[in-house]
């Protein structure tokens, strides 16, 4: 009976653990890319900011996201006032203003990489291709629902045809969310 309680206590932990994106930081995300090309979306983020810890709680919880955003891109958790160094492209981004010791709710500045990927509000979720190159960023908080036109868009190549306003609306707007 013991035996059968710690299997099914194992098979409950594996899956929840398997119900949660599986998150890494940007450096290892290129360095993935380099065995196995797959696109990147990359979380930005800021530790006082509400609207991002309400992604995490609601948007990143989706079962159907989760699963979709494993399956098809290296998801990068991204502190844009943080101070983790980022080598993309052959440079060395840093915080060379970064202050230690920052409350959790007081500002730092932005990261050097923040704003190269054009960050200038948070939560942005930032999507890169199969060969590290910058596609685009997406701003403010998203709920699943709203992100997954994103993310199939992106995940699909449908961004490379959807290249004015007009096709932008018509791609939503006959957008079937299967979330």
């Amino acid at each position: 009976m013991r035996l059968l309680l710690s299997i099914s206590f194992l098979f409950i932990c594996l899956n929840n653990a398997a119900q949660e994106i599986n998150w890494m930081s940007m450096n290892e995300a290129l360095q993935a890319q380099k065995n196995n090309p797959k696109k990147i979306m990359v979380d930005v983020y800021t530790t006082w900011c509400k609207p991002c810890k309400i992604l995490d709680k609601r948007t990143f919880q989706n079962k159907k996201l989760i699963k979709y955003v494993n399956e098809n891109f290296y998801a990068v958790k991204f502190n844009a006032e943080g101070n983790e160094e980022v080598t993309y492209q052959g440079f060395t981004y840093t915080n060379p203003n970064y202050v230690e010791g920052r409350s959790k709710n007081q500002r730092n500045n932005q990261h050097l990489f923040a704003h190269a990927m054009k960050v200038n509000a948070y939560p942005t979720i930032v999507f890169f291709d199969e060969e590290s190159n910058l596609i685009s960023p997406v701003k403010g908080y998203k709920t699943a629902e709203q992100l997954e036109v994103y993310l199939k868009m992106i995940a699909s190549d449908d961004y490379k045809k959807v290249t004015t306003k007009e096709s932008w609306k018509k791609y939503r707007d006959d957008f079937e969310s299967t979330f």
